[in-house]
């Protein structure tokens, strides 16, 4: 394998779905590896964490690395308690998420293994932990350069930027692309001339910032869980339609797109099909856009 790679664990939103329908992409929640010069940062430690930490141990190669969450929902964070490396005295995880400080990371990661919600708490963790506290001009980690940004999702939920080998990839699990622009238009008739012209003028600033982050990236694994009918019934829910997501991409400039934190209700087949519409929409567009589906086991060469 290329000493420079990506490779996805887990690519479930919500819960995990081990259902035979299910098999093809795959149904751990999420969890992706970025190892680059022998230097190993995770995305996420949904249920996807757990098989890869069995196979780091096993493997014995690395013994160190950086593990960073977008956010702490149970889908994301659900694999740490079953982490292998984390109870062995002989590895080096550092943790990041979202926080006020690094005690505050700590305590989130904490919180989810404290009776009576889990037996084992982090305090018997035998590896060497640390917390990194905020740093708004992001952090490197080895040969890779890492930021962080806000994106739309309940509670704080960062979107990452990592620069790689000369490529950019950004790592966006759980957002809502065109969630502003969507609610204008359900309640236009509501507003008078004037206020139509502040709004256009909303929604505009509101685009440029969608794609700001993900403007002519080379890699882009971002959310696309509800197709449009799916999308009606849970708008406001913090994750996008597939194609608002190929849309934004589109018009973004991005070279490959990952669909990602696939809906744990839709089967193979289902997923299939979003893909080959998306791919529809695609050529509609006259775009270069590269599309995949994000499936487990899928390793991306870089």
């Amino acid at each position: 394998m290329s000493n420079a790679y990506l490779r996805f664990w887990g690519v479930r939103g919500s819960y995990a779905a081990p259902f035979k329908s299910h098999l093809k992409v795959g149904g751990n929640t999420s969890c992706v590896e970025l190892w680059v010069d022998n230097h190993l940062l995770v995305c996420d430690g949904g249920t996807g964490i757990i098989p890869f930490g069995e196979q780091l141990v096993e493997a014995k190669t690395k013994q160190d690395m950086m593990i960073i969450f977008t956010h702490y929902h149970w889908d994301h964070i659900c694999g740490m308690p079953f982490f292998a490396p984390a109870f062995l005295p002989d590895w080096n995880i550092k943790f990041f998420g979202p926080g006020e400080s690094k005690e505050d990371i700590g305590k989130r990661l904490a919180d989810q293994m404290k009776a009576p919600y889990f037996p084992v708490e982090t305090e018997t963790w035998m590896a060497n932990i640390e917390y990194l506290a905020p740093q708004p001009a992001g952090f490197e980690h080895g040969p890779i350069q890492i930021n962080y940004y806000n994106v739309h999702h309940p509670g704080v939920t960062y979107g990452y930027k990592m620069q790689v080998n000369g490529k950019s990839i950004v790592y966006v699990s759980d957002n809502e692309f065109g969630y502003l622009e969507g609610s204008i238009e359900r309640r236009y008739h509501e507003f008078n001339a004037d206020e139509h012209e502040v709004i256009e003028q909303m929604k505009v600033e509101e685009r440029a910032t969608e794609l700001r982050h993900i403007k002519d990236v080379d890699i882009l694994v971002h959310d696309a869980q509800y197709t449009p009918e799916d999308y009606e019934k849970k708008r406001g829910w913090g994750h996008s339609c597939y194609v608002d997501t190929v849309n934004a991409a589109i018009d973004a400039n991005v070279k490959k797109l990952y669909l990602y934190h696939h809906d744990p209700s839709s089967t193979d087949e289902k997923i299939q099909t979003i893909f080959e519409h998306s791919k529809n929409i695609i050529r509609e567009h006259g775009s270069d856009l590269q599309c995949e589906i994000a499936s487990e086991g899928l390793v991306v060469d870089l």
